[in-house]
């Protein structure tokens, strides 16, 4: 019953940032029963955002995940906006912007002028400290991390990140919401990668340098990692579809707060994100989806 009444306190939440991230945190708020406003800088990348979340929905439907009804009235949940003070009026702001602190620390004063002091800030990050984001606010006590795992409407795994300031309240309040959209949370504390990139990014990595010291193929390698440990893909594959350049950084983020060689970019992988092949959204990356 605690979690019920917990989740039950947030219905109104913003999403900032369209990306794949962002459209896909909107999608589960809208179809768990919230009123969502996803907000970005320009109404293009709203549009495709809005394009994509109701394609995802269709998906759904389709496989029957979710009922065509529900699926009408989320999207009748969800608008689009440009500017940062229209998520005044809601009680949870999650932020999905790219991964550098200072464009982070940014939005979240953004949000702190423009919110209500009840209202909860946190962040899709991926690996940067939640506390420094936090300490950009006058409201530490209800900032966190809410690390989605992508793609959004289909992972249910959410890692859940205290700052040294967070509240209990804040951090019970958004687990319950997290169960309540059907996801599995889990908690780490404010630590260089969390969980998640602390022990994922040294494998991508490894299999870079394998693939570099032409210990086998990248396809050999993938399959090792799907067939020999259980993975639902390869190293390589994973790797594409995040994206070869926020691999990088993370490791170079990684290297940087922990001072340890062993999350050393691989050169190969600064090599190819150099020439600009990123993975799958630039249609190649170490492999060809073009």
């Amino acid at each position: 019953m605690r979690v019920l009444e917990m989740s039950a306190r947030i219905q109104k939440a913003a999403v900032i940032g369209s990306g794949t991230m962002g459209n896909g945190i909107a999608h589960v708020l809208a179809a768990s029963g919230r009123d969502v406003t996803l907000i970005d800088v320009r109404q293009d990348l709203l549009d495709k955002a809005m394009a994509t979340i109701r394609a995802n929905m269709d998906r759904q439907v389709a496989k029957q995940a979710l009922k065509k009804e529900d699926a009408e009235a989320a999207l009748k949940r969800l608008r689009a906006a440009t500017r940062v003070e229209d998520a005044a009026k809601a009680e949870l702001v999650v932020e999905a912007v790219p991964e550098r602190m200072e464009l982070k620390k940014e939005v979240f004063r953004a949000l702190d002028a423009a919110c209500g002091p009840e209202t909860i800030l946190a962040s899709n990050t991926s690996s940067l400290p939640i506390t420094v984001l936090a300490a950009a606010t006058k409201r530490p006590a209800k900032v966190m991390g809410m690390h989605f795992m992508n793609p959004v409407p289909v992972m249910k795994l959410v890692e859940l990140i205290r700052g040294v300031e967070t509240s209990e309240e804040t951090f019970q309040a958004v687990r319950a919401l997290t169960v309540d959209l059907g996801k599995t949370p889990v908690c780490s504390q404010d630590y260089p990668g969390f969980i998640s990139n602390r022990v994922l990014m040294p494998m991508i990595n490894e299999a870079c340098f394998a693939l570099m010291e032409g210990v086998a193929t990248k396809e050999d390698i993938d399959t090792v990692m799907k067939l020999g440990m259980a993975h639902p893909m390869g190293p390589l594959t994973l790797a594409d579809f995040i994206g070869l350049d926020v691999c990088l950084n993370i490791l170079e983020f990684l290297q940087q707060s922990l001072g340890d060689p062993k999350y050393r970019p691989c050169p190969l992988l600064r090599k190819m994100v150099e020439a600009g092949r990123l993975g799958k959204k630039t249609g190649r990356g170490f492999y060809d989806y073009k």
